[in-house]
This record gives C-alpha cells, structure tokens and sequence, in this order.
C-alpha cells in the first residue's frame, strides 16, 4: 500500500511539472500580481498525501506545523487558526477571559490601535464591546510611533493592538517598554511580517500575543488559515479554549482522557463527574484550521527563509529602480528594522503634476497589479462611523493615504523582469507628466 502512495505521488509531482510549465514573461500581456502565493511540486504532493490518508481534521500535521512555527518564531505554543482575522478574534478575546480575573479587559475598556490598516485589527476589539483609540501613521514607514501611542493612554487604555504595516516593524521595542509601564496587554499583528526584526529580535516576539495569516497573499499559505503565537502559558490555554468551542478540555480529537480524570470534574452547577469533555468554561467558537491545510503550510514552512530573502530582493531592486522619481515619496524601512517586506507603498504627493488614480489606472492597463493600502483610514469606512471610538491627534497622514497611497508586489513570484518592467513603466509615466 505504501509503494502505492508513492507511485501516485511521484504522478502528482509529474502533473505539477505538465500543468505549471515555465511560461516567458511578454511585457503588458502577462499579468504581474501585487501578491500570490508560490505553491511548488511538493506543495501539491502534500496537499495529496494528505487527502489518501484522509487526514480531514486536526491531526499530526496540525500538531507538527504548530511546534515547528512556534520554534521558528522562538515562542513557547502555536495554536492553528481557520484565518489570520480568527486569529486577531482569540488574541483580544483572551484578554476578557474570566480566568484571567482582574487582569481582564471589560466592556467600555479602550485599546489603541492605528487608523490606517486593515480591519481584522479593530474589529475583535468592537466585537469583544470595547473601544478602539485611533493613532495617525507616518509616510514613508506606514507604522505609528511610540510617541503617538504614549500620547493616545487614558485612564481607560488597557491594551494595545497594532499591525507591522506592509512588513515593516513599528516601534515595537519603545511600544512593548511603554505597555510594561502602563500595564498594559499588546498583542502584535504579525500576518504581513513574518521573519521581519527589530532590534534584531523577531516581530512577534514583543508582546503578550502575536498573529499570523496565512491567506495566500502572505509570507506562508495554507490557502486560508492563521495562527496565535504566545510564551504566556496561561494566555495559550485560553486560546485553545475560545478556538475549540469555548471547551475546559484539552483533548486532541478522537483522544480521550489526557488528564486522566475525565469523569472526576465538577465545574459550574454541574453535577460532580460530568464528561469534562463537554465541560464549557468559554463562549467560545470552532476556529480551527484541518490537517490538509498544515499539511501544505509544513512544506512552505520549509522555504520561509527563501521566500523572505526573495520580498527582501525584490524590495530593493523596485527602491533603487523608482529612487528621485519626482512627485513619489518611496517607502523607507523602520530605524533600527530589518522588514519582511509584503509590498513596496507609494504614496503621490499633493504638489504632483499626476494623481495617484491616473498613475494607478496607466499600470493596471500594463497588466501591473495594484492594490491601496488596505482600508485607507477606517473612522471614514461606513462600518466604523457610528461605533464608538476614539482619535488621538489628528489623521492626517491616515487621510493621505486614503487619497494618494497605494503599494505594488514584490512577493517570491516575481522576476527581476517583470520588476525591471514595472520600474520602466512607472518612469515612463512620470517622464510623460
């Protein structure tokens, strides 16, 4: 039986080559995509092995991928998610967990957050009923500053929340320095940076909770999918709970009894011996990913540091190809940073003799993709007006790039070729303005 798995992988292998063959790069035809994922022969076997041994659940994939990310980050447990947006929902919503006691976050508590991003970051904080407090941004580095978070705490701030825009680190140091003196939680959105560093230590690694995604546009793909990371034992076992149906039990599925006193609990009201199995110590949801998914997000693990060399690369090449364009203000790296890079922003300035639509709408024509930078500022989106919150300062630099900002790819998939053709187009454009 196992010479027959083999046989059918290496046929897999063999259709991956046939269906995928190199293809050459013809300028304006061939799309060039702002983000993708890159999915290789073995990629595809293991999505297959996977199938024959009809690994549906969670399984021993789920429990591999999440020990060896968790090493990889340098963090102590990885619990699998269904997305990177359940992800950001188990790390605020850990937070009010009743076992945490007075520790917890309540209704009506504040926790800061930026304006411009994506909404996955605040939304888990208006569906756990509280209240996000809005930072402005920087161009250039598209990330707040510890400054602007010192200036947002109030007597109500209890956490922080806050994404590495576009793989760029923030402050994240000065941030994690001003949460300890506030005591305060941070829980670090980490999906568009993995493998970036600060100070030379891994993003992720700063706060009380870190996520991940691992929708195809990221560093890693399982197809969809997301991770919690933490060190903080107590904070894991809470994710655990809220992500597998608000649970108390910590049984793998299809396992039985690991605490070996199944049947001794008494919790709640219930009667003394209740299956603990079906003990619920969480209004909790079922936000796990399968073992079809870790099986793919195990062999792209394999190739992370690859693919970050390559975001890396390409980010370099597109940022002395556009430097002392006029009219551009290009992305600049946080001091002290070295990014994960998940896009290269540009940002049109006011004074321009082109706008940023115009400039947009000249490469979408080229087959270049584009994309803004995700939702611009959020307090202007119509989900977000009427919820309460609060802004610190002013937005300006949020408003700016609602207007004039918009990011192109630089993901593992492209060539230096499709790159050199994306610098020519953009210089054309700016020459002919």
């Amino acid at each position: 039986m196992q010479a027959s798995k083999e046989i059918l992988l290496e046929q897999v292998r063999q259709y991956h080559r046939e269906v995928q063959p190199k293809r050459a790069f013809e300028a304006g035809v061939t799309e060039i995509w702002p983000s993708g994922a890159v999915l290789e022969e073995e990629d595809r076997a293991a999505l297959v092995e996977a199938a024959l041994d009809m690994r549906i659940a969670v399984g021993r994939s789920t429990r591999l991928f999440e020990s060896r990310f968790a090493r990889r980050l340098k963090l102590r447990k990885a619990h699998l998610t269904n997305s990177g947006s359940s992800a950001n929902l188990l790390s605020v919503s850990a937070l009010t967990s009743h076992l945490l006691e007075d520790a917890r976050l309540r209704p009506g508590d504040e926790v800061i957050t930026v304006a411009a991003g994506f909404p996955t970051t605040v939304n888990p904080i208006l569906q756990n009923g509280l209240v996000p407090v809005f930072v402005d941004v920087d161009l250039r580095t598209y990330n707040t500053t510890a400054a602007r978070v010192a200036q947002a705490i109030g007597p109500k701030t209890r956490a922080i929340i806050i994404a590495h825009a576009l793989g760029n680190p923030f402050e994240v140091a000065e941030i994690a320095q001003l949460a300890e003196e506030h005591d305060l939680y941070l829980i670090e959105d980490n999906c568009d940076a993995v493998g970036a560093t600060y100070n030379g230590q891994l993003t992720g690694t700063f706060g009380d909770l870190a996520t991940v995604s691992f929708y195809p546009a990221h560093h890693l793909t399982m197809g969809e999918g997301g991770c919690v990371l933490t060190s903080n034992l107590a904070l894991a076992r809470i994710v655990e709970s809220l992500r597998d149906w608000g649970r108390d039990c910590w049984c793998e599925p299809g396992e039985n009894n690991r605490c070996f006193k199944r049947f001794d609990y008494q919790m709640g009201t219930l009667p003394a011996g209740y299956d603990h199995k079906y003990i619920f110590s969480h209004v909790g949801y079922n936000l796990k990913a399968t073992d079809i998914q870790a099986a793919l997000g195990l062999t792209q693990l394999a190739k992370l540091d690859d693919f970050v060399d390559a975001r890396k690369r390409n980010w370099r090449r597109l940022r002395e190809g556009l430097d002392g364009l006029p009219g551009l203000i290009l992305p600049e790296a946080t001091p002290g940073s070295d990014p994960s890079w998940f896009g290269f922003a540009l940002t049109v300035e006011a004074e321009a003799t082109y706008s940023r639509a115009e400039l947009v709408d000249f490469l979408e024509n080229r087959k270049i993709g584009t994309r803004r930078l995700f939702a611009g500022n959020l307090t202007r989106h119509p989900a977000y007006i009427d919820q309460p919150h609060r802004v610190v300062g002013d937005l300006t630099n949020s408003d700016i790039i609602t207007e004039h900002t918009f990011w192109i790819g630089v993901y593992p998939g492209l060539t230096d070729e499709m790159l050199d053709y994306v610098i020519s187009s953009i210089k054309e454009f700016v020459a002919a303005h």
